[in-house]
């Protein structure tokens, strides 16, 4: 079923808590309804837009000239069971908690690492979310998807989604493509991802005990409820920025002038440095700015304080962008979009 709201206030459906409306805004249930609303002739020239939970947004004020489209809830069932491995397929607009949760009590592994990260099943593979070690591409399968134009389904598979960072193919050329359900690849044995190092120190805290599948999901909750203001009691959209790759050479040159830089070496060579090490240190951690400003206790989040615009908000994030550069040579990149 099609729900339609015309001039439809936003400041309630992103996490900011930021103002702003659509011209369209449009609640649906899944393929079909989003097929029909790409059909329909009132629509025509329009942008389209998925909303999800709105947690990785940022609206810059004033209305939006398209039909922004959202998922209700949904739910998630066993495609495949083989031994050990399970595949399920989730709706886009289940909550993705929700959904890690619920696998966890099941009994499957493989995304425990990534509980309590907001927003919906859908925009999951948009992002690439990952945490604590773990990022979803290493168990997605697959995506089925509809073309927010022409209204044809098409499934992608996970080497056509193009993963990278924070980072897939519906960020760039196939961004006309709206998810409406994601396939995932668990298993009932999959090994634990301890080997980041929040989890090791909240691991020791605990006295070392056996880990287990929901003791790893404890202990994220845990570590993010610590680190990570709620939205619910002051505007954000979690970490503002990327952490920056930079080569292993260009590293070590940041070393040598800070030796406590903190950085994480990957495959293939390139070290993924702390941004929110670059913005504290940058003295930025508690910095307001009228209605913004940078979390008190997490340089990486930038905050709504009450009534803030998103004029101040990118304002704010670009007063940090060039202030991180001219000190370290780095340019940090936002993670949430802007509509």
């Amino acid at each position: 079923m099609i729900t339609l709201h015309e001039h439809a206030g936003l400041a309630a459906l992103n996490t900011f808590g930021l103002p702003g409306t659509a011209r369209w805004l449009a609640e649906v249930d899944g393929a079909v309804d989003i097929a029909q609303l790409a059909r329909d002739p009132r629509f025509a020239g329009l942008p389209r837009i998925m909303l999800g939970g709105g947690s990785n947004l940022v609206l810059s004020g004033g209305e939006v000239e398209a039909l922004v489209i959202r998922l209700r809830a949904g739910a998630w069932h066993e495609a495949l069971r083989d031994g050990n491995r399970v595949r399920i397929v989730a709706d886009a607009g289940l909550a993705w908690h929700a959904l890690v949760t619920e696998c966890v009590a099941a009994g499957l592994g493989g995304i425990e690492n990534l509980a309590l990260i907001p927003g919906t099943v859908g925009a999951a593979p948009v992002q690439n979310i990952g945490a604590y070690g773990v990022e979803l591409e290493s168990v997605l399968h697959a995506v089925d998807t509809v073309d927010l134009h022409s209204g044809e389904t098409r499934t992608l598979s996970r080497t056509e989604c193009r993963f990278g960072y924070r980072d897939s193919v519906f960020k760039h050329e196939a961004s006309n493509l709206a998810i409406t359900t994601v396939h995932l690849d668990l298993a009932t044995d999959a090994p634990l991802a301890l080997d980041y190092r929040d989890l090791r120190e909240e691991l020791a805290a605990r006295g070392n005990p056996p880990a287990t599948r929901q003791l790893v999901y404890d202990m994220v909750c845990a570590i993010r409820r610590r680190k990570l203001p709620d939205p619910a009691q002051i505007g954000n959209a979690g970490s503002f920025f990327k952490n920056p790759l930079v080569s292993a050479q260009q590293f070590a040159q940041l070393r040598e002038r800070f030796p406590d830089v903190v950085g994480y070496p990957q495959a293939g060579g390139d070290v993924k440095v702390a941004a929110g090490w670059l913005i504290d240190r940058a003295g930025w951690k508690g910095h307001r700015a009228g209605a913004v400003g940078v979390h008190d206790s997490q340089a990486l989040v930038l905050v709504n304080r009450g009534g803030a615009r998103g004029e101040e908000v990118l304002g704010l994030a670009a007063r940090i962008v060039d202030d991180v550069r001219a000190r370290y040579g780095i340019t940090l990149e936002m993670e949430p979009r802007v509509l």
